[in-house]
């Protein structure tokens, strides 16, 4: 089994457009959360959200591919644009074959979806543009990375709501400790941010009208973001031998399914995908100092998850930091997992715990370090990353801080 290291990251969010950006935002517990921008917002009854601002797509693609990416794909490869100039690999030659992408997202075009419904049922026309259907489906994105970088080896998308970018990633960590490849570009996307993809989930009665609010007990429902997170994945001994700089080490994962309920999450299901990824990391509770969790801001999710690494921990439980960043750039759904795996290499390489911004009140039912309004220091040389989707789809992510 090969051992594997994050040798590039990059990501566009509602807290900047860049890694950098967004490591001194959660630094300084900056909320990205605001009101939309958005067309026929007075309609909605949610008008907030963590929203990529200052975006110009012509600064980025010419017509043409705008005319064929959806902005969850625009995202994707101006991510990915980062982390692999950061990572330094070139996949012009051999190496193009012997490395993939694999990504994750919930709903891919649906910024797509919305303007051509419009387009035919509002407006009336009886046309779409012949690239609807490669510019909205959920694979997009990945086989535009492929193509653009040279990525011959496996490429696809995994869709599994809430968790999708945790599987994507452990589906690259899996095929680089295998040895099936030696870099995959990994990670996903999401852009929800239009009137459709909100009012299907005003439906569900989840999300709040004011703020995120993860494990206060006056929360009162989730925040949508959007943005993309994307990272390489390589072989330890590829990149030792090329003198590349690793930011972490992925040393872990599990999946589990609840297999009980289509929305309300499972203590027993989350709790197995936490100490599968120990387990499958070789690790003890007491080895891990942080953990980025999914708290949504939800009731049910964070008394769910809250229970579920208590039972997991034991009595490490109280020693144990753990933090929402959805607090400050929303809940980036297929995405969102992507984007906090930025938080756990901040955590590994600068020694900073990014907070729950907008804690108020101490729940009894999530009586955890939730690293409150502030950021904190601390040294941490093992982290989890925690994502429980609606169908009880689970997956952790256990890191290193690379030696």
């Amino acid at each position: 089994m090969r051992r594997v290291v994050i040798t590039g990251a990059g990501t566009i969010n509602a807290l900047g457009h860049t890694v950098s950006e967004t490591f001194e935002a959660f630094r300084e517990g900056r909320c990205g959360i605001g009101e939309l921008n958005i067309r026929d917002v007075e309609r909605l009854s949610i008008r907030i959200g963590g929203q990529v601002l200052d975006y110009d797509p012509e600064a980025h693609f010419n017509r043409q591919q705008i005319a064929l990416y959806d902005r969850f794909t625009q995202f994707t490869l101006l991510a990915a644009r980062q982390a692999i100039e950061q990572s330094g690999l070139n996949f012009d030659g051999t190496l193009g074959y012997d490395s993939g992408v694999v990504l994750g997202t919930a709903a891919g075009g649906t910024t797509t979806w919305d303007e051509n419904y419009r387009a035919v049922y509002e407006e009336g026309k009886n046309r779409v543009h012949p690239f609807v259907v490669p510019k909205l489906m959920n694979s997009a994105a990945a086989s535009h990375v492929s193509m653009e970088w040279n990525l011959r080896g496996p490429a696809f998308t995994v869709s599994t709501a809430c968790a999708s970018s945790n599987h994507a990633m452990g589906q690259a960590f899996q095929m680089v400790r295998s040895g099936m490849c030696k870099a995959m570009v990994t990670g996903g996307s999401e852009a929800m941010l239009c009137f459709g993809g909100i009012k299907a989930w005003e439906g569900l009665r989840v999300m709040s009208r004011d703020a995120c609010r993860p494990f206060s007990a006056n929360r009162n429902g989730m925040v949508q973001g959007e943005g993309a997170g994307v990272f390489v994945f390589e072989d330890y001994d590829h990149a030792r031998a090329r003198g590349a700089e690793m930011l972490a080490e992925v040393i872990g994962f599990a999946m589990s399914s609840d297999a009980s309920d289509i929305v309300m999450p499972s203590q027993q299901g989350a709790e197995r995908a936490i100490t599968g990824a120990l387990r499958d990391a070789r690790l003890n509770p007491e080895d891990v100092g942080y953990i980025n969790a999914h708290g949504t801001g939800t009731a049910a999710n964070d008394k769910t998850e809250s229970a579920a690494v208590a039972h997991a921990f034991g009595h490490h439980a109280d020693r144990l930091m753990m933090s929402s960043t959805k607090s400050m750039h929303g809940h980036l759904i297929g995405g969102t997992g992507a984007v906090e795996l930025l938080a756990c290499i901040m955590a590994l390489k600068d020694g900073v715990i990014a907070p729950t911004i907008g804690y108020e009140e101490h729940d009894p039912e999530c009586a955890l370090d939730v690293v409150p309004n502030v950021a904190r220091e601390a040294k941490v040389d093992v982290c989890l990353s925690n994502a429980f989707a609606f169908g009880g789809l689970n997956a952790v992510i256990a890191l290193r801080r690379a030696a």
